[in-house]
Formats: C-alpha cells, structure tokens, sequence
C-alpha cells in the first residue's frame, strides 16, 4: 500500500489507499478573502488563528498555510510572512502543516520553518518548477503536491494531465524522491463550465492510483465553482471522488455536507473499521423522522420491524 507520512513535531499521520479520507484545511489562505489578506499584511492574525483552531476542531488532518498577501515582490514579502504565519498556527494547533505557496524561496522559508515532515504545495510539470522545488524536497525529506500542468497550461485532456503527472514522478525519482512521497493533484475543472469534469477526474484519480501508484489530492471546490446549491454538490463530489480512488482533498472542513459525505465514504469504502467513527460520530442523533410519519410519532421498534418481516414472508410463501 502507498503510504504519505505527515507530521508535527508531536502527531503523525498517513495518506493511503487503506486510511480514512484526509482532510486538508484550506482556510489559512488570503486568497480571494481581501480581509484576511489586509489582517495578515497589517501583522494581525486573530482570524488565522481563529481558523487554525475552528479547522482543528472541526476534523482536519492537515492544516494548508499560505502567505501570498500580495503579487508585488512576493520573492521579498512572502517568505518572512510565511514564517511568521506558519510559527503562529503551529503555536496554536499541533496539526502536520501543508506548505501552500508558488514561490520557491517561500516555500524554503516554511520549510526552514515548520517542526515535523511538512507536505509542500506544490510543483508542477514546468521545467523552471521542477528543477528549483525538488532539490528542496529532496533537501528536507518531505512529501510535495504535484499539479499536472505545465508551460503548456492546464489540458482539458485528461491523458494528457496523466502523462504530466508521470513526468513529475520520473523526475523526482531522478532526486531520490519515492513515489509514495508524491501526492498528485489531477485538476478539478468546473462542472458548470465542463460537464465531462467529474469523470474526468474519477477516471485521472483510478489511473493515477494503479498505473503510478501515488495518492492524490484537489482543491474540492472547484467542481461546484459557479453552481448553485454548491456545498451539496461539493460534498456529492467528494464522496464519489473517494469511491474511485482520492485519498485527501483540500477544503474546508466546517462544511458540515462536505465532511459527512467524507465520513459515509470512509464507511462504504472499508476504511471506517466496523464503522466505529461514524457510529461514535453520529450514534446520539435523533433519527430524522420518515417522509411517511407524521412528525412525532414514534419510530417503529426491532420487534415491529422483524413482525412486519416475518408476515411480508408468510404472505409471500402462500
């Protein structure tokens, strides 16, 4: 079994085909939240850390940290921004840290930065991204994201998507880096601008697991991107992206339909023993009452069921 080994300084935990479903927070990023980025840029953390411990509560595994504020001179104002951003969460939650920036000399800040074996975010198939992240990966011994795109863009091809990811695997082979340290992200497109996206990723996600043999990750809400209703669609998504073969996604784990639709997956998919964290989860919820009783009357009991049973059956034997 392909194993991805993350940590702290003080808890582990494992990607893997057998493993629950990992549940990568994504709110520690200032992108498109123009508050969070002005906070951050100003010194002030009170809703990084309001998120870093929210997201910990909520059920995370993994906590995503980005500092990309700003696109002026990020090579200068992000890596000390990164560092301080990642100290800060890490004083307030012990959950293992996904490094997210798509500026080297940041992600060597986190990296000089972060206690434990941080999972980095991210290289892709560009020549200038391979030859300037890997080393650093190698360097640190850590798990990396690796994107299937290139200098060429994202395809809408999911083959050619594969071939990028393989490229990536072969390169960092050439490193030393061992495919169960690479964890691919095939690139979920928006379904409303793609209808063919959700099999194209499921379709990305079974190849990439049997023929590279490397767990994957995505950004979950992509694919509801522009649609309405989006958590559900989201939390439908997830769930059939795990019956095909994802192991981790990046998202937001205070979405209560996104992390159920996680849950009932573990469960269906064997990877929720005897279903003991579902069954602990949600064992003291009140039953939701059928479509056909009236609210308030009372659920039927074993012994009516199993009456009810045995008469369908002696009726059906006449």
């Amino acid at each position: 079994m392909t194993h991805t080994l993350v940590a702290s300084a003080t808890r582990e935990h494992i990607i893997g085909f057998d493993r629950p479903f990992t549940v990568i927070g994504e709110r520690i990023n200032p992108t498109g939240r123009k508050k969070l980025a002005a906070e951050m840029q100003a010194g002030n953390f009170e809703t990084v850390i309001k998120d870093a411990l929210a997201q910990t509560e909520a059920g995370a595994h993994i906590l995503d940290v980005n500092a990309g504020v700003t696109a002026v001179n990020p090579n200068e104002s992000e890596p000390p921004l990164m560092r301080q951003t990642l100290e800060i969460v890490m004083s307030v939650s012990d959950l293992p840290i996904c490094i997210d920036s798509s500026v080297t000399s940041a992600l060597k800040a986190g990296l000089e930065t972060v206690k434990g074996r941080p999972l980095v975010n991210s290289v892709t198939g560009e020549e200038e991204k391979l030859e300037a992240i890997l080393p650093l990966v190698a360097k640190y011994n850590v798990p990396v994201v690796a994107i299937s795109n290139d200098e060429t863009g994202i395809s809408e091809d999911p083959d050619v998507r594969f071939e990028v990811a393989r490229k990536i695997v072969q390169r960092a082979a050439d490193y030393g880096i061992k495919s169960h340290d690479i964890v691919v992200d095939p690139l979920v497109m928006p379904i409303g601008a793609m209808g063919t996206a959700g099999q194209q990723v499921f379709r990305l996600v079974r190849r990439l697991r049997e023929e590279l043999k490397v767990n994957t990750t995505c950004g979950a809400s992509n694919i509801s991107f522009g649609m309405p209703n989006r958590r559900a669609l989201t939390g439908y998504f997830l769930a059939m992206a795990a019956s095909h073969g994802m192991t981790s996604a990046i998202m937001n784990p205070m979405h209560d339909e996104d992390m159920h639709a996680i849950y009932g997956a573990n469960v269906l998919n064997g990877t929720d023993a005897h279903c003991r964290f579902w069954n602990n989860r949600f064992r003291d919820l009140a039953p939701a009452p059928s479509a056909n009783r009236p609210a308030g009357e009372a659920a039927p009991s074993a012994e009516d069921i199993a009456a009810r049973r045995a008469a369908r059956e002696s009726r059906r034997r006449r």
